[in-house]
Formats: C-alpha cells, sequence, structure tokens
C-alpha cells in the first residue's frame, strides 16, 4: 500500500474528503516525524512505538578491498509494534 491508497482508505473509513484525508495523515507523520527529532517517544497503544536508537561507532569492511573502515555512530528510527498489532498480523 502506498500513500495514495492509504489517503483513500482514510477518507472510506472516517467520511473525510481525500483532501482532508491527506492533510491529516500529513499532519500525523509530520508531528511523529518532529517529535524523533527532538528525542521524544512516540507511542500508540494497541499500534506501538516508534522511537530513535543510537548506534554505536563500529568497524566494517569493504567488500571490494577487504580494507577496513570505521563506521561513525548514528541515529536510527526504529518502529516497535504493540501486542494488538502484533496478534492481529498473527490471525
Amino acid at each position: 500500500m502506498n500513500k495514495a491508497e492509504l489517503v483513500n482508505v482514510i477518507a472510506a473509513k472516517s467520511g473525510l474528503s481525500k483532501k482532508n484525508s491527506e492533510a491529516a495523515l500529513n499532519a500525523t507523520l509530520s508531528a511523529i516525524e518532529e517529535a524523533l527529532v527532538a528525542g521524544e517517544k512516540v507511542v500508540l497503544v494497541g499500534f506501538g512505538t516508534f522511537e530513535v536508537k543510537q548506534r554505536a561507532e563500529r568497524k566494517g569492511r569493504n567488500p571490494q578491498t577487504k580494507e577496513e573502515i570505521v563506521i561513525p555512530a548514528s541515529k536510527a528510527p526504529v518502529f516497535k509494534p504493540g501486542k494488538g498489532l502484533k496478534d492481529k498480523v498473527n490471525g
């Protein structure tokens, strides 16, 4: 499912127009993005949790030259599904 299909489903389930559904989806995604940039967790009970995890600096290897390189530390957004979502997916 892509974003346009998701907007169509939101419009059908909510009774909103496609334009308003897209605005609501964009606002939701923007709010989650802003919270993650600020270092906050976004917890949607029954659905899951969005958060930022710190990845430590580590050693890697260039597969072409076999040269060892240092991969710098970074932050990565992660999603951990909640129990309700897991139960629905697993039937």
